[in-house]
Parts: structure tokens; sequence; C-alpha cells
């Protein structure tokens, strides 16, 4: 199939390498010129595990362009996925979406396309898309009935979004007509029956066999997107409010965590306590769900309490080194890592980024290091006053207390001993609590956790 996909983030440009791989023909579109220029030249303006090396191997299928009219009037299938930032009130700025829809109308070609929302939007974009795309349409002197809307949401994670893709656990369409679900059945039936041979690179795991496809309205797969994200959110904030109640009472949260993770109603996934959840989806997706709810009257307030659980972590990191050192000001914090996670150099809602600022405005000096997103926080936020670090050796060197912010797996590898030694109080709090209590004591730290 010709496929366009407007958008080159984290979705669109996942989304393209891997139907591109797959063997359609597939055109990329942004309007940044920079981003498109290192897309034709092989480079990747993000990090994501194996996505250069897809890019590769997709090549043959697949073109970058900043120009609507080389990808839309071509194209069968065309994917809206624009960025969607949080507005005022929680609510999504839908400016991008916007403006892609009606750019969509203006360059269609005669044939039936399928336009799809790739984007997380608020539920009933799928028609407001639809209206815009008609309009468009009209305006050029051409009839009603040559495209229609779906909704097709991701749930890829950050540092495993090919896998996510290539492998998912389901794939949802939303589609009110026929035709538009079998279109995008057609599109999507390598992956659905896992028939495609995988990269070498990113091999298929021995439990994935045929994929589930759920096909339902628009709106249906429009709320399915952002009720998995504020679950998972959930999840996450839940524990975290238990964590808070062991550390009163001296139970052991990574137990507790065990002990209900391995109900199979519950899971273990999620369930992992520490300072909370950031990037680009929880927060925003969260905060629309409860924006919308409100439209309708509704107060969504499991949702609103687990934001301020998560809220509430960051803060508490703060309080945790009070209570130890009693004075921040003029003391020295070093946080080892920047980005919301590992395996990503994304920083939207990265938990550091708060943690520093409440830090700063106590009078503390901050260093910092991240294995990955130093560069894009040079970038992005020039104007938070940190010390940047080589390493995390530099980072320990004369400060008061350290904090294991993003649980990298150099840092899970680190010799504490040296880090220890070369610090003015071997302190080190564990926000992601995933280190080893006894031998991170033998190092000769003070270990801390935000659950005890």
């Amino acid at each position: 199939m010709n496929v366009a996909i407007l958008g080159t983030g984290y979705v669109g440009l996942t989304t393209g390498a891997c139907l591109a791989y797959l063997g359609h023909r597939v055109t990329c579109v942004d309007p940044d010129a920079h981003k498109i220029g290192a897309l034709q030249r092989g480079e990747v303006p993000f990090y994501e595990p194996h996505l250069e090396d897809l890019l590769v191997e997709a090549r043959p299928n697949l073109q970058f362009t900043m120009d609507y009219a080389e990808a839309i009037p071509e194209a069968q299938v065309i994917f809206i996925a624009v960025g969607t930032p949080p507005g005022n009130g929680g609510a999504p700025d839908l400016r991008y979406l916007q403006a892609a829809a009606e750019g969509v109308g203006e360059r269609m070609g005669p044939h039936f396309t399928v336009v799809v929302n790739k984007s997380t939007v608020p539920i009933g974009s799928g028609n407001w898309v639809g209206a815009l795309v008609r309009d468009a349409v009209e305006r050029q002197g051409r009839g009603r009935g040559c495209f229609s809307v779906a909704s097709n949401p991701e749930f890829l994670r950050e540092g495993s979004a090919l896998h996510d893709s290539l492998y998912p656990d389901r794939v949802v369409i939303g589609a009110d007509e026929s035709q538009t679900a079998e279109i995008l059945y057609t599109l999507y039936r390598p992956i659905l029956d896992q028939t495609f041979q995988p990269p070498p690179f990113l091999p298929r795991p021995d439990r994935v066999g045929a994929v589930p496809l759920i096909s339902t309205d628009l709106a249906s797969a429009e709320l399915i997107k952002y009720a998995a994200n504020a679950f998972l959110a959930l999840k996450i904030s839940y524990i975290n409010e238990i964590g808070q109640l062991a550390e009163k009472v001296g139970a052991d949260i990574a137990q507790v965590a065990r002990g209900i993770g391995l109900d199979a109603r519950i899971g273990t996934r999620f369930l992992q306590a520490g300072i909370g959840w950031g990037g680009s989806c929880f927060g925003k997706d969260t905060a629309a769900l409860v924006s919308t709810a409100s439209e309708y009257g509704l107060e969504m307030s499991i949702v609103k309490a687990a934001r301020e659980v998560n809220r509430r972590q960051r803060e508490r990191v703060v309080e945790k080194l009070l209570a130890e050192l009693k004075i921040l000001k003029g003391r020295t914090i070093g946080l080892l890592g920047l980005a919301f996670k590992p395996h990503t150099d994304d920083l939207r809602e990265a938990p550091a980024l708060d943690v520093a600022r409440h830090l700063l405005e106590r009078g503390a000096r901050v260093k910092v290091h991240d294995p990955v997103a130093m560069d894009r926080f040079k970038k992005e936020h020039a104007g938070l006053d940190v010390i940047l670090a080589s390493d995390a050796y530099e980072v320990a060197r004369e400060a008061d207390a350290l904090v294991l912010v993003t649980e990298w797996p150099q840092y899970l590898e680190l010799d504490w001993e040296p880090l220890a030694s070369c610090m003015r109080t071997p302190i080190l709090l564990d926000a992601r609590h995933v280190l080893d209590r006894a031998r991170v004591a033998r190092a000769g730290f003070r270990y801390l956790t935000l659950a005890g």
C-alpha cells in the first residue's frame, strides 16, 4: 500500500519505519527542515534502540519530505501522528492536528483514502477531523465520499517502541465503515498474522503468535487509549502510596508489591515503587481524561488522585534529603539520570527535572549525568542552572548526597565503593528502588528509598 505519515516524532517515525519494513511504500512528512534533512541522511533525531538499524532495512520503501503534495495525493492510508501537547486546563492543544487534517483535505487524491488518527486525541476527535477534512475537500470542488476517518491508537513504550510495534499485545482499529476497517486490516495483516521475517536485531519472542485485533467504533478506540494509560498510571501511583504506608509500618515494599502482583488478577508490571511516572503520555493523557470528563460533569476523582500522588513523589525526594542533611542550602546533590526512563533521551515530564528545580529553589548545587540524554538536556533545558558531569563518578565527587533518578543499566552496574569514598557524605537515595541495599551499604553508603 501507499502510506503517508504526518509527523516524525516517536510515534510517526516508528510507525513509518515498521510499515516500510513490512513492504508498504511509506512517505513521512514533517515541516521541520532540520529533522527531514537528518532523516534523509539516515540520522535519527531522537534515541530509540534499533530504530536507526530498522531505517536502514526499510530504506528502499521509505522517503522523507516537507511537502504534503509529495505524500498525500497517492496515499491510500494517511496517518496523522503530530504532537498534541497539553494546553490550558489539561486539554490537548490540537493546532497541529487541525493543520494536518486541513492539509490532507486540500491535497487528497481522487481515490478512496483512509485518514487515521494515530496521535492521542480527545474522544470525539475522529468526527472533528472528518469534518475538517471534508470541508477542505469540498473547497477543492470534490465530493464527500472519497475518504473516511479511523482511529488507530498506539501503545508504544519509549525504549521498546519497535518491539511494541512489530510484536504488539493487540491492534485497535476504530472505524464506522467496514471498508475502512478492511483496509487497515490488510495494512496490518503481516503483524496480525506474524508472517513477516523478523529483523535480525529484533527477533520474534517465543510467546508471540497471532495478534488480537480489536475492531470497534471511533469513540471506543479513542477511549481505549486514554483508559489504558490512565490505568497504568493508577497502578504506579497506587504502589507508591502503599509504599508510604510501608515506610511507616516497617514493611518491605518490594515484597509487598511481589505478593500482590503474583495475583493473576493484578499482575506484577507497573508495581515498582519509586519516584513515579513521567514522559509524554501518562501526564498528558490523564490530564486530558480529566478535562474530557469535566465536560460531561464527571470528576474522575481516582485519576486526579493518581496525578497528585505522582506529583508528591518528586517532593518526597527533597523531604528525604532534608531529613538526612537538615540543610540543603550550599549542599551539593548529584542526580544519576535525566531521561524519564531508561533507553530513551526523552525529557518530557522527567522526574529529574522537577527534583533539580526543587533542590535549586532550596539553594543546593545540583550535578547531573545521563548516559544518553545529556545533549538533549543542553538543548531543551539550558536555563536550568545545574552542573553537567561527564560520568557518575564526577557526579559523586564532593557531593553530599546522590539520587538515583533513572534506572539505567549502567548505573545498576556501578562500582559503588569509589563513589562513596569521593563524597563528602556518602548518602544514596535510590528513588527507583532497584539497587541491592546490602551491597550499597557494604560500599559505605547510607542507603535510602522513598518507601523505607
